[in-house]
């Protein structure tokens, strides 16, 4: 398979890291607006397969462009949401596959946000199906860890766990600490901001999509090995859009562990307005205030040797088992920094994220794995995925929840 990847940050490097341990990818070309990023990238992987370009991804035809000189069999999106439609149609236009780990961004409801959605995450790219369906061409969204792994979780359960789903939540924390700083976020300022400060997205089952309030429903989950407990809110995220497209459950939300020091700090940035997309003019130059934080703060793929602990990311599933008996299962993997700087020289974030798209290239390569159209992650047999988790170095547990309050 040859594969073109937008974005050589943290996910797209970490994407060439692990890709070029597979056999199955046979050129790799690795594209930034940045060339000496993506030169670094490819220097790093010390293959012959891999090769580094130039792109700007907000610009449709130079995107185009590059489709056309590299003709990959696939496209990744490793860049912010905000490109997402950019390379997304870029593809559509050239008849070329598409895959993501973050969907097109939400618009919320005009008049009433916090309580109605307004366009959804994915919206724009679902609505494109049938342009894809009657091309012949295929486009995997939000094949991340979460989204992505997560999905794959959810499906799991349904499929081999559960014989009635009450609720999915997806929870992700983490004990990370990043020596030196006091506010050093482990995955892009922009994407975490778009993700906490949007209304969060919950689905229930007769009422469909709403929203809520932001950081609502703050619950502390305690992680799985050695992390502990985490306060968590709920966020907007993929995952309480694709799920109930496939999976029957009666309620689907996503919280994110914070934590309360992070929570102010966000809250501190919204009423500052350094959140905010649009630009203002500073000193004769339009700048988006929320792309000078972005540009204030470390860039989180160097952030590896100076972070400590372990990420991890989950389905919290609960309903009744196979045999009609309440059940409650927390579905996770975990990441420890320390191993993937050892391993791979990336941080345990952008590491985990960059596995999955790489593992869902291989079995479409392998025909197991056959998109047509606009996919999400649980539209495909979750065991040969979770199969190849070992493979990649990887793990993925179950751990036994408490099933009180769950009716028969």
């Amino acid at each position: 398979m040859k594969a073109l990847v937008i974005g050589a940050g943290g996910v797209g490097s970490a994407i060439a890291n692990i890709a070029s341990r597979r056999s199955f990818i046979t050129e790799m070309v690795i594209a930034d607006r940045n060339l000496s990023r993506a030169e670094a990238a490819v220097t790093k992987v010390k293959d012959s397969r891999f090769s580094a370009a130039e792109v700007n991804a907000a610009e449709l035809e130079d995107v185009r462009a590059l489709i056309r000189k590299a003709n990959p069999d696939i496209v990744v999106n490793a860049v912010d949401p905000r490109y997402v439609m950019p390379i997304f149609l870029a593809c559509e236009i050239e008849n070329t596959n598409y895959m993501d780990m973050a969907m097109s961004l939400s618009r919320p409801h005009p008049h009433y946000p916090n309580t109605e959605t307004g366009v959804k995450l994915g919206d724009e790219q679902f609505a494109r199906d049938w342009n894809w369906s009657e091309r012949g061409i295929y486009a995997v969204v939000g094949m991340g860890m979460d989204p992505g792994l997560s999905d794959v979780f959810a499906r799991y359960a349904s499929d081999e766990l559960f014989s009635r789903l009450d609720e999915i939540t997806i929870f992700d924390g983490s004990n990370l600490t990043v020596e030196g700083t006091n506010f050093a976020p482990s995955f892009s300022i922009w994407t975490t901001i778009e993700e906490c400060l949007n209304p969060p997205l919950v689905w229930e089952d007769g009422r469909g999509w709403f929203t809520t309030g932001s950081f609502s429903e703050l619950e502390v989950f305690d992680f799985p090995e050695g992390i502990g407990p985490v306060e968590c809110v709920n966020v907007e995220h993929e995952e309480v859009v694709l799920i109930p497209q496939k999976i029957d459950a009666k309620k689907v939300k996503f919280k994110y562990g914070l934590g309360s020091e992070f929570i102010s700090t966000l809250k501190t940035i919204h009423m500052l307005g350094m959140d905010r997309k649009e630009h203002i003019n500073v000193q004769g130059v339009d700048v988006s205030p929320r792309d000078i934080l972005a540009a204030s703060l470390p860039d989180p793929a160097t952030l590896g040797e100076r972070m400590r602990g372990k990420t991890c990311a989950g389905a919290l599933v609960k309903g009744l088992d196979k045999n009609g008996k309440p059940k409650a299962v927390y579905i996770y993997n975990v990441v420890d920094n320390s191993w993937s700087m050892e391993n791979y020289g990336d941080q345990a974030v952008v590491w985990q994220t960059a596995m999955n798209p790489v593992i869902a290239m291989e079995l479409i390569h392998t025909g197991i794995w056959q998109p047509e159209g606009v996919n999400g992650p649980e539209w495909f047999a979750p065991k040969p995925f979770l199969d190849l988790v070992a493979d990649y170095g990887a793990s993925w547990h179950i751990r036994e929840e408490d099933p009180k309050g769950i009716v028969v």
